[in-house]
């Protein structure tokens, strides 16, 4: 049975839990609803990048490598500080962004949508980039999210070895917890390198996938206005 999405609530005094307890929440409920596959190493961020290094050393050593070159020499330890602290930083509840939401006084009821927002990430199967735009929308209830934190949102969960469906799936499970609303749509528009670079090398082809919340599922006039707003390409 799919598991409803519990709203993060807060009060007028708090209006969202801090950045280390809201991380907390999210990370529980995406471990049931659209969980990355991850175990706990108990390895600090030091350790990691200390033992990626040895590792991608013995990788490029047995690719045949001279690690002696001075092209070559700090290669696995920039690898390991890459993976780390950039395009895996999403796998470090840590990193989750600061959101900033208010009250929605004003009682707007309309569409938001925030287009053409890059998704950059890397394909679990082979490693290889993927390259995306992201468009994502909601319908108010209580609380608007400031916009830049919906960009910030989709970076997050793009920061980690990822499918394209799981990501879409990620961002929208992640608004509805975040905005206490069940009207949200998240589209995304892709190249992955592991078909341009390898395998079937077809550097034209895009995957589009899409998660429809609410009012943008069930109303076909939000539902059009909405895909209406998704024909962005990546170029």
């Amino acid at each position: 049975m799919k598991r409803s999405l519990t709203p993060i609530r807060g009060s007028r005094t708090n209006p969202m839990p801090n950045r280390s307890i809201l991380a907390n929440r999210i990370q529980d409920i995406l471990a049931e609803v659209s969980p990355t596959p991850m175990v706990e190493t108990g390895y600090s961020k030091e350790e990691k990048i200390s033992l990626i290094t040895e590792k991608f050393t013995d990788i490029l050593e047995i690719l045949g490598m001279d690690l002696s070159d001075d092209s070559l020499e700090k290669t696995p330890h920039r690898i390991a500080k890459m993976y780390v602290n950039e395009i895996f930083s999403g796998l470090d509840p840590s990193h989750f962004p600061r959101i900033t939401t208010i009250e929605n006084k004003m009682a707007y009821e309309q569409m938001i949508v925030v287009e053409n927002i890059q998704a950059l990430s890397v394909c679990e199967h082979h490693f290889q980039t993927i390259d995306g735009l992201a468009t994502v929308a909601y319908i108010p209830n209580h609380k608007v999210i400031g916009l830049s934190k919906i960009n910030r949102i989709v970076r997050f969960f793009s920061k980690r070895p990822q499918v394209q469906e799981r990501l879409t799936k990620q961002i929208a499970d992640c608004l509805v917890a975040v905005l206490e609303t069940p009207h949200v749509g998240v589209h995304l528009t892709a190249r992955h390198y592991c078909v341009i670079a390898r395998g079937v090398q077809d550097s034209q082809s895009l995957t589009s996938t899409c998660d429809l919340r609410g009012h943008f599922k069930t109303r076909m006039e939000t539902r059009s206005e909405f895909l209406s707003h998704c024909h962005k390409k990546p170029t």
